[in-house]
């Protein structure tokens, strides 16, 4: 059975995720800060008749929590075939580029890039082990440069310094990611899963949970002659964007 890790995954687009990868065969790990919470998760799950899934306690920011975490899924596997990083905060509102603290940015950083390094570092002998190996890291639309200078583009106004800069700096370590990997079977991708109605986004969006979830989902199922370094934002862009090396 292949086996799949996805973080932040005890609710919303992550936990719909988890779900989408256990239905199509998949042994999920499912990463949760609280074990608790991930716990409760995997309860409704295989109450819901899914029952290859379990949950781990992951901290994206705490390298304890993910080496822990790499030690309990390495004696349980030999090898990991997906791993999404879905585990992201917004840091709050407002996000001004001239009002928002150091510490706004180091806490959002932490977790939205610092913490998917972390954790691509720590699986990433696991992946290598798998005979098609996809990393999927989740973004947003709000992280395209071309769409924030955009003045045409709606919601050019809706603007937040913080996370959308730790984003984009996710964006360039996915591209660099896709390109150390290029000589081995990894598909790497960037996916914004949409403007999804979640406790994320105060339950406001254009889309559902489910919608997201397969969204992300297609990614890691995605075959051989699957794309690998591309940006995918569905809501804006009908084909992947190329990401010229």
């Amino acid at each position: 059975m292949k086996t799949a890790l996805v973080t932040g995954a005890n609710k919303g687009i992550g936990l719909e995720t988890a779900r989408q990868l256990a239905q199509n065969g998949f042994f999920v790990y499912l990463g949760s800060r609280n074990l608790e919470s991930g716990s409760l998760s995997v309860e409704q799950l295989k109450a819901d008749g899914i029952d290859n899934i379990e949950a781990i306690q992951l901290d994206v920011t705490d390298q304890e929590s993910i080496d822990t975490a790499r030690a309990i899924i390495g004696k349980k596997t030999e090898f990991l075939d997906v791993l999404v990083n879905n585990a992201g905060i917004s840091g709050g509102f407002p996000q001004s580029a001239l009002n928002a603290t150091i510490d706004q940015f180091r806490t959002v950083y932490e977790t939205n890039v610092f913490g998917i390094v972390s954790v691509t570092q720590a699986f990433i002998d696991l992946l290598k082990k798998s005979a098609e190996p996809r990393i999927v890291n989740v973004t947003s639309a709000m992280a395209s440069l071309t769409l924030a200078a955009n003045p045409a583009v709606p919601g050019y106004d809706n603007k937040m310094a913080v996370y959308q800069s730790s984003k984009s700096a996710l964006n360039m370590y996915t591209v660099n990611l896709a390109y150390e990997l290029r000589n081995l079977p990894f598909k790497v991708n960037m996916v914004c899963p949409g403007y999804t109605k979640t406790d994320f986004t105060r339950h406001q969006g254009t889309s559902t949970v489910q919608e997201a979830g397969q969204r992300i989902a297609k990614y890691a199922l995605i075959g051989p002659d699957g794309p690998t370094g591309k940006y995918i934002s569905e809501e804006y862009f009908p084909e992947p964007a190329s990401c010229p090396w």
